[in-house]
């Protein structure tokens, strides 16, 4: 009988093997558990990037500001610089009392409406087709004043109603988040993502389109085939840094050099 409720443990060695394991085996237990728990977001806890995407709201709203409306002096400088800044195709320089008096003497309303409608040479609004009338209006004064007018600036346009809080509510609630793709980026250098034709009309038409001062008129190959012929480079340093009557970059500074390229291109591609 003694034998059978004797302690299996006969030394104080196997004593303390016994003691160690019976604190050791249930903490590797626990610590196993608890890894195979947290296991499955380790690795995205530990990524920042992981951390912000999951936390990311559903949708996002965008505003857009409304246009600032540019004045007489800034639509002169963007767009009617090109031709009545060194003169071309006949236009009166600015500045110029002999050119613009023959001018004055029409009035008001038919030189507004010679601007915004065209004359000669000149196309509606000088090429930029957005310009609105009231700051086509303005440039138009700016450039008269210049030589001693007193023409009187366009009345600023009627601003619009306040947004009631109930009407702005009521636009709140109609808001529903959309998630939108992100925008293709341009890559600079590469005229295929930029808008060639927009640059043309905006910069370019005015001579081009009517080939005023030499310029070769747009989609006529006899007169582009011995610049075509002179490659790509050539024409695009003509274009960017001015050739003859051609002022740098058709007159519009604020323009980059690959919308300019992208503006060749266009029309290269037309008289091919």
């Amino acid at each position: 009988m003694s034998d059978q409720h004797s302690s299996p443990i006969k030394t104080w060695q196997q004593l303390v093997v016994v003691v160690v394991l019976a604190f050791v085996v249930p903490v590797v237990v626990i610590a196993m558990l608890a890894a195979l728990i947290t296991g499955g977001r380790k690795g995205e806890n530990a990524d920042p990037k992981a951390v912000v995407e999951r936390i990311r709201p559903v949708g996002t709203v965008e505003i857009a500001g409304p246009r600032v409306a540019m004045s007489g002096e800034q639509v002169y400088e963007q767009v009617c610089k090109t031709c009545h800044g060194p003169g071309l195709a006949g236009a009166p320089k600015f500045g110029d009392k002999a050119a613009w008096a023959n001018i004055l003497k029409q009035g008001e309303k038919v030189v507004f409406a010679h601007a915004i409608e065209g004359f000669n040479a000149m196309p509606p609004k000088g090429g930029n087709p957005d310009l609105p009338n009231d700051e086509v209006h303005a440039a138009v004064v700016h450039m008269v004043n210049a030589v001693g007018a007193t023409w009187k600036m366009p009345p600023p346009a009627p601003a619009a109603p306040p947004t009631t809080t109930a009407a702005a509510g009521a636009a709140a609630a109609a808001i529903v988040p959309v998630t939108m793709p992100p925008a293709a980026a341009s890559t600079p250098g590469t005229s295929a993502k930029l808008d060639g034709k927009n640059v043309y009309d905006t910069a370019c038409a005015a001579c081009h389109a009517t080939g005023v001062a030499g310029a070769p008129k747009f989609g006529d190959k006899t007169a582009w085939a011995p610049r075509l012929t002179s490659g790509k480079d050539t024409l695009y340093a003509s274009s960017i840094k001015g050739k003859g009557a051609m002022p740098p970059k058709g007159g519009q500074l604020q323009l980059s050099d690959d919308h300019v390229k992208a503006a060749v291109d266009f029309m290269a591609a037309a008289a091919r």
